[in-house]
């Protein structure tokens, strides 16, 4: 065996790069090439590049920080043009990469656990006037009241120990600062970026059941969909049985939109007249008491559905199953985990980058969030194959430290290496040890992907 083979043997059980890893086991050159990402005849391989801004992203360092203390970075311009790229298929890339993660993880699902798709929307602050995408008086339940924002619709995927990001739009709606025909980067209308811009004056509900679509097609597989109360339409809820997914959503208490056959029409008058000849079952969710029951109902476009009325005392909140085999039980401890995407939205801002994208132009702003999301992808695979799960929060801390930590750590190594070098007596010694130091360099590289300054 050569040397370097031996030093690469000898390594490779100690100098482990966790993000790699994962890179490698979803065959990530095969993923960026089926999404358009190749390399010009010029320039830099995409897949160090994403590699770059993944470090950026889980060791929480600005592009302008990455640049001056890695050895390995590229210029500011290799970066900005990156994402600015019309040809690159980035839904794709996350949808597909999401996919063969969940596939991964398949194994570990236990017998009676719900995998759910959950359908959401999340407000986040955009302040710049000439932010393509953002709206003018968008309502921030965060902050309750209207803001100036961009408004993101998202799929994501929920078991009973992980989330994952599976694809998101960008909603415009009238109170837009920038028209389409305003943004910057004119585009040729064949390129998946003008695709990605063409969708943004769409409805909610139409871009959320376009992802829905989407998903089921790339073979992710779900017992249940939940929505909250706005996606929570007859059309939508049809649309979704229709594509083989059942579905669990809370309901607006509005008689134009809901309608039931027989005498008692409304969600009001179905729990006046069942309320005292039904069994009652009661719970408790914190310090909110609450009682419940459900009765199963027709309506014109859905047939037999499922609702549950739960009354806190003050407060009537009805819920509604396509699946009439579920309890009521079972129907509020599934649309419970609905939470999981609103925890997910809180990681995405406080640990990967979301809503703090340093970019005003569409394409930009797609490829930023993107990252993000695949970022958050990888961190809970990880989390998930180790034995002890932690919290998405402890683990990130971990990765960062323990990034930062080896490439520091192994540049200092060389570094000692190469001095002892230059001492005439150790060379004449050993021949080989200037090889080492080259093999080891070369190693680290490609392992880390970067090298830093200590």
């Amino acid at each position: 065996m050569e040397l370097a083979n031996y030093i690469n043997y000898a390594m490779r059980g100690i100098l482990k790069n966790p993000i790699l890893e994962v890179l490698n086991e979803i065959k990530i050159a095969k993923l960026l090439k089926q999404s358009n990402f190749v390399k010009r005849d010029v320039g830099y391989p995409p897949f160090q590049i994403i590699l770059h801004f993944l470090y950026m992203i889980v060791m929480q360092k600005r592009q302008s920080s990455f640049i001056r203390q890695s050895n390995s970075a590229f210029g500011k311009d290799a970066y900005y043009r990156f994402i600015k790229e019309s040809r690159y298929n980035w839904r794709k890339l996350l949808m597909l990469s999401s996919a063969t993660l969940l596939q991964k993880i398949k194994p570990l699902h236990r017998i009676g656990e719900y995998k759910l798709l959950i359908i959401d929307d999340t407000v986040e602050a955009k302040r710049g006037k000439f932010i393509e995408g953002s709206c003018k008086y968008i309502w921030s339940n965060k902050e309750h009241r209207t803001i100036n924002a961009l408004n993101i619709v998202s799929l994501n995927y929920a078991d009973s120990h992980s989330t994952f990001q599976l694809d998101f739009s960008i909603k415009m709606n009238d109170t837009q600062r920038r028209s389409t025909s305003e943004f910057t980067t004119k585009l040729h209308h064949k390129s998946n970026a003008y695709q990605r811009k063409t969708e943004i004056i769409k409805g909610k509900n139409t871009l959320a059941m376009q992802m829905l679509q989407r998903a089921l097609n790339n073979g992710v597989e779900a017992d249940y969909l939940l929505v909250d109360s706005w996606y929570a339409k007859p059309n939508f809820i049809k649309e979704a049985n229709e594509l083989g997914m059942p579905v669990i959503a809370r309901l607006a208490n509005n008689k134009l939109i809901w309608n039931f056959k027989g005498r008692h029409k409304t969600l009001n008058t179905i729990y006046n007249s069942l309320k005292n000849i039904r069994h009652k079952s009661s719970g408790k969710h914190g310090k909110i008491s609450y009682q419940y029951f459900d009765a199963i109902v027709e309506h014109a476009v859905l047939d037999k559905v499922k609702l549950v009325f739960l009354h806190t005392g003050k407060d009537l909140l009805v819920f509604i199953s396509t699946d009439l085999s579920l309890s009521a039980k079972e129907i509020l401890a599934t649309y419970k985990k609905r939470w999981n995407i609103e925890q997910g939205y809180k990681d995405l801002r406080s640990l990967f980058g979301l809503g703090k994208e340093e970019n005003r132009i569409y394409e930009a702003l797609i490829a930023k969030i993107t990252l993000s999301m695949f970022a958050y992808n990888i961190v809970s695979y990880i989390n998930r194959i180790k034995h002890e799960p932690q919290t998405l929060g402890e683990l990130f801390r971990d990765l960062e430290c323990e990034l930062e930590t080896l490439a520091i750590s192994m540049q200092l190594f060389i570094q000692i290496l190469t001095k002892i070098s230059e001492i005439e007596n150790i060379v004449k010694d050993n021949k080989d040890l200037l090889n080492i130091i080259a093999v080891l360099s070369a190693y680290t590289q490609k392992e880390l992907g970067l090298m830093c300054e200590s």
